[in-house]
């Protein structure tokens, strides 16, 4: 990346080359991929997903017919929620292949971004979902009707059992990719839903309460409210280009700042390619010249190391004097 027709050098011209790339001379500008100590390539969970997906759909079916049957207003929003989160599941997985195609003359970065967008749909998707379930669940606990609590604790207990096993499968993935841990906390709240659905079956048993049936699906909407503001929160930064939760873009700056001839650093940009990704773009300020190969490899290895930023472009100015319209901070 280079912005040198926004910038005016002293020395009437800006050379620049990708630092990956041989040329045998001296390189202004580095371009990196996944170059140092992290892996960056997207785990495939295929798999889970296909799993994930199978078993939810067979648990879905059989727990809207017993929920019907058994008159069970939980049974029955947990089976939409569930359904929603087949539907999560299936946009997650479709996104984590797109994000596998590469990079075309149109789509510079290939479909990378398409994981973030699935988090956020998924994340908006569930809200809506709750609405549903909380608007349905209102007016059955001013009009409760008797239950099987029966099927309740037996369907809910299933739901348990295969909601955590799904989640396991995405357990890996929960904490590098926003996209894969939006489809474990689908799986994990459901999980925590089944359980709710268990004790309020038990307790209409055992007590004939069958308002706990419409309370219990008002809980389930507060979970999975709980559970998605996160995820709604960060896929719509990720959205916007915020710099990633979990770098500090001061700490970046600073870095880049404390570099050997360094003198200044301005239009510095931290913004995530995908829900695993994340690039950097920024001018440096070397009086002293060009500082080599060596230098931006270097450069882009710490980055990578240090910050989790595998995908670097930098832009050298080696003079001091150098009018950069896109200098100023307010600039983009």
């Amino acid at each position: 990346m280079s912005h040198a027709p926004d910038c005016t050098l002293d020395h009437g011209h800006h050379h620049h080359d990708h630092a990956d790339h041989d040329h045998g001379n001296t390189a202004d500008h580095t371009h990196r991929h996944g170059l140092g100590a992290h892996d960056h390539t997207p785990t495939d969970f295929g798999r889970a997903f296909a799993i994930g997906i199978a078993l939810n759909i067979a648990f879905v079916i059989a727990e809207a017919v017993f929920g019907w049957l058994g008159n069970s207003m939980a049974l029955i929003a947990d089976a939409g929620h569930n359904l929603s989160d087949v539907l999560g599941l299936a946009v997650a997985w479709i996104a984590a292949e797109l994000s596998k195609r590469p990079p075309s003359a149109r789509y510079t970065y290939g479909l990378r971004g398409s994981s973030i967008l699935a988090a956020l749909f998924n994340a908006v998707f569930l809200l809506l979902a709750v609405g549903a379930i909380g608007w349905e669940a209102v007016v059955r606990l001013f009009n409760p009707e008797p239950v099987a609590s029966g099927t309740m604790i037996t369907v809910a207990g299933i739901g348990i059992v295969i909601n955590a096993v799904t989640a396991w499968l995405f357990f890996a993935g929960r904490h590098t990719d926003l996209n894969i841990r939006g489809a474990y906390l689908h799986m994990v709240a459901d999980a925590a839903v089944s359980a709710a659905v268990v004790v309020a079956g038990v307790v209409i048993l055992f007590t004939g309460w069958t308002w706990t049936d419409p309370a219990v699906s008002l809980l389930v909407a507060g979970v999975i409210v709980w559970g998605t503001w996160g995820l709604l929160r960060d896929s719509t930064a990720m959205s916007l280009n915020a710099v990633p939760r979990g770098i500090d873009p001061a700490a970046v700056r600073a870095f880049l700042t404390g570099l050997p001839g360094v003198t200044q650093v301005h239009d510095l940009h931290i913004w995530p390619m995908s829900t695993t990704e994340v690039a950097l773009t920024c001018h440096l300020v070397i009086p002293s010249g060009a500082p080599g190969d060596a230098f931006l490899i270097d450069l882009a290895h710490k980055l990578d190391h240090d910050f989790g930023i595998a995908h670097t472009t930098v832009q050298i100015e080696t003079s001091p004097d150098t009018v950069c319209a896109l200098a100023p901070d307010h600039v983009v």
